[in-house]
């Protein structure tokens, strides 16, 4: 995919680094010396010194032929005028935003200009092609003890679905980090429920991807 990042800071940069392994990606970022930071540390990605919040600097990116913008600068304000102008003006099929704030965050969702996220890992997660239901996937290695991030998609018939969070039993093992649903970022509690259709990213260590899986879509956890 051809993929635009708005923004290098450090999600930018990061998110960059780990979408590049796999896809095209240019980079937009207004300062010059963070600008030449970033081309000679990653040289995969194609750094573009301007404010993505200029229509013509979209347009001199190639954001008309691109697949998807991730707008994550560090002012949510500027990432919504972004990616209003790769959606209205340049037509960019997919729109990741990225909201600092949870008060905005609940904003942009409402406007519907694109999925509204934050944190590198699920940004990059919404960036990417969507997966197979039923599909446990690796989403990060943390490389601190054994600890991963996972996504479990949830299907019809799931064990989960239409449960509370409180009333799974997971095992302390396992935390939930965030429900996926359609283009909203839900960070879960007790009174959370699971519907058909949700991904469900968790943190759990390598071992226990079995009693993900087994826990929340049913089955034998071996």
């Amino acid at each position: 995919m051809r993929i635009i990042v708005a923004g290098g800071g450090k999600v930018g940069y990061f998110l960059a680094e780990a979408l590049s392994e796999r896809h095209k990606v240019s980079l937009i970022e207004r300062d010059a010396t963070r600008c030449k930071t970033i081309a000679e540390a990653l040289d995969s990605v194609l750094v573009i010194h301007g404010d993505a919040s200029d229509l013509r600097v979209l347009e001199a990116a190639g954001a008309e032929e691109a697949d998807v913008l991730a707008a994550v600068t560090g002012k949510d304000e500027d990432n919504l005028v972004i990616c209003q102008l790769a959606k209205w003006h340049c037509n960019v099929k997919r729109i990741v935003l990225r909201a600092s704030s949870p008060k905005n965050a609940e904003v942009f969702a409402n406007l519907k200009v694109g999925a509204t996220v934050s944190g590198t890992a699920l940004i990059a997660h919404v960036v990417e092609e969507e997966f197979s239901a039923g599909d446990l996937r690796f989403l990060r290695d943390f490389r601190r003890g054994d600890m991963e991030l996972m996504e479990m998609a949830i299907v019809d018939g799931a064990v989960a679905a239409g449960k509370l969070v409180r009333d799974l039993g997971l095992p302390k093992g396992i935390t939930l980090v965030a429900v996926l649903r359609q283009e909203t970022v839900i960070p879960p509690n007790g009174g959370t429920q699971i519907l058909s259709g949700d991904s469900v990213i968790a943190i759990a260590r390598g071992e226990d991807a079995g009693v993900l899986r087994s826990t929340l879509i049913g089955g034998d956890a071996s």
